[in-house]
């Protein structure tokens, strides 16, 4: 089984897809994680590395290719900005994790120790970063969720509440 969480900046995806694959064993792939690390060998932030991607096409092929390897494996949970639509004929379920600006930017305020200004201000560079190359790229609107199997707002809902709710829709997607 292939389960793919989807969302944007500080919906809640990296840690729910951790809660997923933990509960159910199976192995966890970080689309973040590996562009993280492709950054910091190029020793530049994120933001940086997201401006040079705007540029460089090759960027996001080199993450792209790497989680599509790893979705070769059985049992795995793929948590990325653009995997929905990258394994949208290989994925078992997509989900798609939001919740509102003000929100997203609170949790990585608080998660990163930065300001709510500055968190605010990295989501809305990242995320017309994403846009932009996700668009020029792929030709995907990333804020169209119609490709996903569950949509949440995480913004009213504790984590074992989003879990919960993941858990009544894996089981009733393994009945059918």
């Amino acid at each position: 089984m292939i389960i793919v969480v989807s969302g944007p900046s500080g919906s809640g995806k990296t840690t729910i897809a951790r809660s997923i694959s933990a509960k159910y064993g199976f192995k966890f792939v970080s689309g973040g994680s590996i562009f993280r690390e492709k950054a910091n060998l190029k020793g530049v932030d994120i933001l940086q590395f997201n401006k040079e991607a705007e540029k460089d096409f090759y960027i996001d092929k080199v993450i792209d290719k790497e989680i599509l390897r790893q979705a070769n494996e059985d049992n795995v949970v793929i948590e990325s900005h653009i995997a929905g639509w990258i394994l949208v004929n290989k994925s078992s379920v997509s989900i798609y994790l939001w919740a509102p600006l003000e929100e997203r930017a609170r949790r990585i305020s608080k998660r990163d120790g930065i300001t709510y200004q500055d968190a605010l201000l990295s989501i809305i560079k990242r995320e017309q970063s994403h846009y932009y190359r996700f668009w020029k790229y792929y030709g995907i609107d990333i804020q169209d969720t119609s490709l996903y199997d569950l949509v949440i707002n995480t913004s009213k809902l504790t984590q074992e509440g989003v879990l919960q709710l993941i858990d009544i829709f894996l089981n009733l997607y393994q009945k059918r």
